[in-house]
């Protein structure tokens, strides 16, 4: 067999990745079910359609998430001069992942993706074609072991120039403030400053009623508990960062783009941050 080349590379676990569980709902598998996608089970399917239920804009949040990392990523990039990427919660792959971005903006750089999901392990290949101009690595780890995804990511990464820390549609599963506020100081603290982090997370500043039905009917049948959070709880986040304009706002309403009618607020807020 032919080695992959470099770039293509994707780490081996320090441990056989655990067995995929059909039975219970993940998170990454539910939003790949919204986003139209194949890779996931009954289970998921149904919490998905229960959620879905009771919020039928869930779709759209699912989309308007995703259109926000094509945003961010495309600044990060371009006019943040952003040369090292950290997605942490990469989820199945889908139409614009990272380093394809991040390849048409700035060949060169690096783009480390992290996920414990075994569905995203067994693509993780999938997930690393490119062109060969981004060099790109998965780790399989937790980002509540962020000490465990600084040591893997930096086989990669130069964590002594900045990088850009992506967390899109992960921290509303680590319900506790403190431990998330934790984990978001330890990866900025590895990283110089000029550093970023990216955030999407969910919400019930927006639909309220049906966001918070939604959250119930999630962690009735989820494989990890959910927390929504309001834009006051993402800025508690980003405290002693500076804050990109226009700040902590739905992920529809971050630096559309002007060509497209105006959008409409859904239930996910998003900010980019810098480290000074």
């Amino acid at each position: 067999m032919n080695q992959s080349p470099e770039w293509m590379r994707v780490r081996a676990p320090s441990s056989p990745p655990p067995e995929i569980d059909s039975s219970v709902a993940h998170p990454a598998r539910v939003w790949d079910y919204w986003l139209g996608g194949q890779d996931n089970f009954a289970a998921d399917r149904e919490t998905g359609d229960r959620i879905l239920a009771a919020f039928p804009d869930m779709v759209a949040n699912a989309r308007a998430d995703r259109e926000f990392l094509g945003r961010a990523v495309r600044y990060l990039a371009g006019q943040a001069g952003m040369r090292q990427f950290l997605d942490i919660g990469t989820g199945i792959p889908a139409a614009g992942n990272t380093h394809e971005i991040v390849q048409e903006v700035a060949p060169g750089s690096r783009v480390v993706y992290v996920d414990n999901d075994p569905v995203v392990l067994a693509h993780a290949r999938a997930l690393l074609v490119g062109d060969g101009s981004v060099r790109t690595d998965y780790v399989d780890a937790d980002l509540r072991d962020p000490e465990g995804v600084l040591a893997a990511a930096a086989a990669t990464l130069d964590l002594d120039r900045p990088v850009a820390v992506l967390l899109l549609g992960i921290l509303e599963f680590v319900p506790d403030d403190g431990q998330a506020a934790a984990i978001v100081q330890r990866l900025l603290a590895a990283v110089p400053g000029g550093s970023h982090i990216v955030i999407a997370h969910s919400t019930n500043e927006v639909h309220t009623a049906a966001m918070e039905e939604a959250a119930r009917l999630w962690n009735a049948g989820g494989s990890t508990p959910l927390r929504l959070r309001d834009a006051a709880g993402l800025e508690r986040l980003l405290a002693g960062l500076e804050v990109v304009d226009p700040g902590v706002v739905s992920c529809a309403l971050w630096r559309p783009d002007p060509a497209e009618d105006e959008p409409s607020p859904v239930a996910q807020f998003g900010a980019v941050a810098r480290k000074p």
